[in-house]
């Protein structure tokens, strides 16, 4: 067993992809997309990957510890199931191959992988008792380490101290007291599921009021090329509106007519962003 996939096993997973990725394999979303992302809802994301096929990439009903601070990042992905001793010791038998000796402490392995830009992603099938995959201790080392937070299908403890990290967002399904216990460790950047979504390695995940969603590299920049229209649209059709040309009905529609449309194309050639 290996708890880390081989990097052609990666490339082999995540086909659609063609541009930069980590030596690990994942796929590795340019910086710029994803700061351009910090501005898309998930309602814009939702649409896009509709349109392309993808149906079921969003997971609602969390509790955050940064309310309003949005997530954006790419998916380090990782699984535990429930305790069974043989397996446990073949897992820390792996661990120990790839240089991972805290048998004890398998949620550390996760965190050690993490990198700028990283977004951990794990499922614990949403136990929040003896479930909690990070606490303050744990949870300032993903800050530290990813400048992002994490999403867990599961729970944390220390609320108070993960609440006073600044500039990240953990998403999780309940805060607990316990420590983690009676779990195991499937594998670090392989397929999981997160609620009712696949998440693959190198995802980005976008984490906004409304919930998480999960965008498949291939697909992240379109997101943020759509954002920016619907942004850019939303400044023109309300300083028309402020200017009397057009009326409420006119320009709260799903598609302009050309003549709006027209319009538009012209003004944005002179508009300027934050002028």
């Amino acid at each position: 067993m290996q708890i880390h996939p081989d990097p052609s096993a990666l490339v082999e997973l995540t086909p659609l992809w063609a541009g930069e990725r980590f030596p690990s394999g994942r796929p590795r979303v340019p910086d710029d997309v994803l700061k351009r992302l910090h501005s898309a809802t998930t309602e814009q994301a939702w649409g896009v990957m509709r349109q392309a096929g993808y149906h079921r990439q969003f997971a609602g009903g969390w509790m955050q510890t940064h309310p309003g601070t949005i997530l954006v990042g790419r998916a380090v992905t990782s699984v535990f199931f429930p305790h069974r001793p043989d397996f446990d010791q073949v897992v820390v038998e792996a661990g120990a191959r790839a240089g991972n000796t805290a048998a004890d402490k398998q949620n550390s392995w996760i965190i050690d992988t993490l990198t700028t830009g990283d977004v951990m992603v794990t499922d614990i099938f949403g136990k929040i008792e003896d479930g909690t995959v990070i606490g303050d201790n744990l949870g300032t080392a993903v800050a530290s380490r990813t400048g992002a937070g994490a999403v867990i299908d599961g729970g944390v403890r220390d609320l108070q101290g993960l609440a006073g990290l600044g500039g990240v967002n953990f998403f999780c399904r309940g805060a607990h007291p316990t420590a983690i216990l009676d779990v195991t460790l499937g594998g670090i950047n392989i397929p999981v599921r997160i609620g009712p979504a696949t998440v693959l390695p190198g995802d980005v995940v976008l984490g906004t009021p409304t919930g998480v969603i999960f965008i498949p590299p291939h697909l992240a920049e379109q997101v943020a090329d759509v954002a920016e229209d619907v942004a850019v649209r939303d400044v023109f059709g309300k300083t028309r509106l402020a200017e009397g040309v057009y009326g409420s009905a006119e320009i709260d529609v799903g598609t302009w007519p050309p003549h709006i449309e027209e319009d538009f194309r012209q003004w944005r050639r002179d508009y300027t962003p934050d002028a």
